[in-house]
C-alpha cells in the first residue's frame, strides 16, 4: 500500500541558490559604471555638466531649475511637428513660488545627434541659448566658447 506524499512546505526566506547550486546573478556592471546608467540618466548628466560650466560664470544660475522632458507637448488637437520645427529646449518664467525652468528635450537632441561628444556640444549649445534667452543676454555673453564646439 502506497503512503501518500505530503507537500513540501516552501523554504522560508529568499531562494539562494538557482536550480544549478549557483549563486543568485548580480548586475552586469557596477551602479557607478557608465554601462550602468539609462539613456535619460546620462543625458541628465550631459545636463548637469553644462550647467555646472556655466555656473562657474553665472552664480545666479542656482535660482533656475533644469529639467529634462522625453519630448516637448503639442499644444492643440491636430498639431504635429515637422522635423525643423520641434523644439531642442525652451524656457519658463519664474512665478509666484515657482523659479524660472530651462527645459531641454532629450528625443529631439538624441535624434539630431550621433555619439555622445557631438550630443554633449548640442546640449550645451541649447543650455546656452535657454540661459541667454531667460537672462537677456547674447549667447555669447553667457558663454564666450559658444559655438566653438561645433566641428
Amino acid at each position: 500500500m502506497d503512503k501518500p506524499v505530503t507537500p513540501r512546505a516552501a523554504a522560508p526566506g529568499p531562494r539562494r541558490r538557482d536550480r544549478h547550486g549557483r549563486g543568485m546573478r548580480g548586475p552586469i556592471a557596477p551602479p557607478q559604471v557608465p554601462l550602468a546608467a539609462s539613456r535619460a540618466e546620462a543625458f541628465a548628466d550631459l545636463v548637469q555638466d553644462s550647467v555646472e560650466r556655466l555656473e562657474r560664470r553665472w552664480p545666479q544660475l542656482a535660482d533656475i531649475d533644469f529639467l529634462v522632458l522625453e519630448v516637448p507637448r503639442l499644444d492643440g488637437p491636430g498639431q504635429a511637428w515637422n522635423d525643423e520645427a520641434v523644439p531642442l529646449g525652451g524656457t519658463i518664467n519664474a512665478r509666484e513660488g515657482h523659479p524660472a525652468r530651462v527645459v531641454v528635450y532629450r528625443r529631439p537632441v538624441e535624434i539630431r545627434t550621433k555619439g555622445r561628444d557631438e550630443r554633449a556640444a548640442l546640449v550645451h549649445e541649447i543650455v546656452v541659448e535657454q540661459v541667454a534667452e531667460l537672462l537677456g543676454l547674447t549667447p555669447e555673453t553667457v558663454d564666450p566658447r559658444y559655438g566653438e564646439d561645433q566641428g
